[in-house]
């Protein structure tokens, strides 16, 4: 894979997923509520913090580094919606009292396994693997998050599109450089899911009477 290509694809990723966090922190402050869910959240942060300052050449800083710190701040604003907001959905299945330490736990898991990946499969390794098997996750998650709402909250189909670009990029790009099929079949899956999180969020729009890109009601 040639070096411009590799570059356009490292951008188009890093683009598409800072608009992504870029609506859904506006989405989130707007509707009061918090748009990534929780383990999806939890293992994102620790994967952009650990892959920004942690495992990394201190003495070479690449693009996908400052993308990764860029992303890491906008995370650490998508936390801080979900405790500011998210104890009102949390009532709905357990004990508000429990809604930090189930949280909190929530990130130190998150931490340790993307760190201990790191350790025992290399920087580089544990970064492409732990990257795709995370946003796998996270694209299943965001399917089930919309499904147990009733709203569209915190959601923004602007934000779906670019979510699905945002990862569709690099797995073109990694593939390429390594063939692996394990990156593909993640990839694949991400692109899967993120097609149907996409399609439901805009049946979601449509079910409430809403235009999905533009939010304003759909005149009978």
């Amino acid at each position: 894979m040639s070096t411009e290509l590799s570059t356009a694809l490292t951008l188009i990723s890093g683009i598409s997923w800072t608009l992504v966090y870029i609506l859904l922190i506006w989405r989130g402050f707007k509707d009061q509520s918090y748009g990534m869910p929780l383990f999806a959240l939890t293992f994102n942060l620790s994967w952009e913090f650990l892959f920004a300052f942690v495992f990394r050449d201190q003495n070479l800083v690449t693009i996908q580094t400052i993308i990764n710190m860029i992303w890491c701040g906008f995370d650490v604003v998508i936390a801080y919606t979900y405790f500011k907001y998210g104890r009102k959905d949390f009532a709905q299945h357990a004990d508000t009292r429990w809604f930090v330490p189930w949280s909190l736990a929530a990130f130190v898991f998150s931490f340790g396994v993307i760190y201990f990946s790191a350790v025992e499969f290399g920087n580089s390794n544990g970064a492409i693997y732990t990257a795709f098997a995370q946003n796998l996750m996270m694209s299943v998650l965001f399917v089930g998050m919309l499904s147990k709402r009733k709203n569209v909250d915190g959601q923004s189909i602007y934000a779906a599109i670019l979510k699905w670009i945002g990862t569709a990029a690099p797995t073109i790009l990694f593939y390429g450089r390594t063939g692996s099929m394990l990156v593909l079949i993640l990839g694949i899956g991400c692109f899967v899911y993120d097609a149907l999180y996409t399609y439901l969020l805009y049946r979601k729009f449509q079910e409430l009477g809403l235009n999905p890109f533009t939010r304003q009601p759909v005149s009978a």
